[in-house]
């Protein structure tokens, strides 16, 4: 592992006293796992984890013209927000031939003020990108990026009931998804990266390592890296830089749900690219495969039902779950939920169904394979 360059949240000695395998990712020194992957992933599911977030990069917003901005840069319509302060949604943030450049979540302050978190690998760039807006129309928007902040995730069936307690927030247990509570020096919004429910906790860096302890002694188990990516393909949650690039465009990556085209007025960047794959109805599709032999990997090739290539594996693994392989993948051909096509897996074919994403939810598989595609 190189961490010549690599930036070290609050945590970093934490992990390294929890006994974390450490790597370098997007630039920080992160935990991978802290012993077991498997054990992780399986607390997440059953009860809680908490995850390390904080080189994800919150970056707060405010003016007069803080909403006209984002209206303008994010596919989605922070006018949504308008009537309820705390409310949050997702988003992608598009060039202007309609590629992805991030996707985040906007959260609505109240008073013109608004909170969006980055992705570490872009954060900086999107940062300037905003930036470039704003000073190309006049607009009068203060953009504060905030390194004396980290964040926490704390994920699982359990979690938003024991965060309540550790953080003496009863209010948790009545707050919505896709909403955001401020108390004292903690904002918590109960949104996240798993497919389960829980919170994510954003305060000050100081703040944070003292707040794990006291999950960990309520029962909350530390997880990496490997769990967050393996619990998020199973959800069917793309990761950006492999299933969404400036490469391909949100119907290309299976959000489409993430674009407002209602309000006909809101020329938003990368609208009129967007309209036009519409109308021509070109562009790939990203779908779900579940494989009963071989593991799908990232980069292996997707074949149809004639042996011809249509496609590729944008994110695969072993699903620890379902217990057989699961993918994202983007293919040129029509493949619909219930087809079997196949992925080259080291020179051989493996069969693959297609499955509508997520694989797993509420507990339970979102698919069964039928009897002739069995082990």
């Amino acid at each position: 592992m190189s961490t010549i360059s690599a930036q070290r949240t609050a945590f970093y000695d934490w992990h390294v006293a929890h006994g974390a395998r450490m790597v370098d990712f997007a630039g920080w020194v992160m935990p991978l796992n802290y012993g077991s992957q498997l054990a992780e992933h399986e607390a997440v599911r059953q009860a809680a984890g908490l995850f390390d977030v904080s080189h994800m990069r919150p970056l707060d917003l405010s003016g007069p013209d803080a909403r006209t901005l984002l209206r303008y840069a994010l596919a989605n319509d922070v006018a949504k927000l308008d009537a309820v302060p705390g409310k949050a949604l997702y988003s992608t943030m598009l060039q202007g031939d309609g590629g992805i450049i991030d996707d985040l979540i906007v959260t609505h302050r109240g008073d013109g003020r608004y909170r969006i978190v980055l992705n570490a690998g872009g954060a900086e760039a999107d940062t300037a990108h905003l930036q470039t807006l704003v000073d190309a129309q006049g607009w009068q928007v203060t953009l504060q990026k905030r390194p004396d902040l980290g964040i926490l995730a704390v994920q699982g069936p359990t979690a938003r009931a024991m965060a309540a307690t550790v953080l003496g927030m009863p209010a948790l247990a009545e707050l919505p998804v896709f909403h955001a509570l401020e108390q004292g020096d903690f904002f918590v919004g109960r949104t996240g990266y798993t497919g389960e429910d829980g919170v994510e906790v954003i305060a000050a860096n100081t703040l944070l390592p003292g707040l794990a302890d006291r999950l960990v002694a309520a029962g909350v188990r530390p997880a990496g890296l490997a769990a967050r990516d393996s619990l998020r393909l199973e959800a069917g949650l793309d990761l950006y830089g492999q299933d969404m690039t400036t490469a391909v465009s949100p119907y290309a990556s299976n959000l489409a749900w993430t674009v407002d085209l209602r309000a006909a007025e809101r020329d938003f960047l990368g609208r009129a690219a967007l309209e036009a794959q519409l109308a021509a109805g070109s562009g790939g599709k990203l779908i779900g495969l579940a494989m009963r032999e071989g593991i799908p990997r990232h980069g292996y090739v997707v074949e149809d039902a004639l042996g011809q290539p249509c496609g590729v594996i944008t994110s695969g693994i072993f699903s620890p779950s379902l217990q057989c392989g699961i993918a994202l993948a983007r293919v040129d051909a029509v493949l619909e939920p219930g087809a079997v096509c196949a992925v080259v897996v080291r020179g051989a074919r493996r069969p693959a169904l297609v499955v509508k994403p997520p694989f797993w939810r509420k507990g339970v598989a979102t698919f069964s394979f039928p009897e002739e595609h069995a082990a």
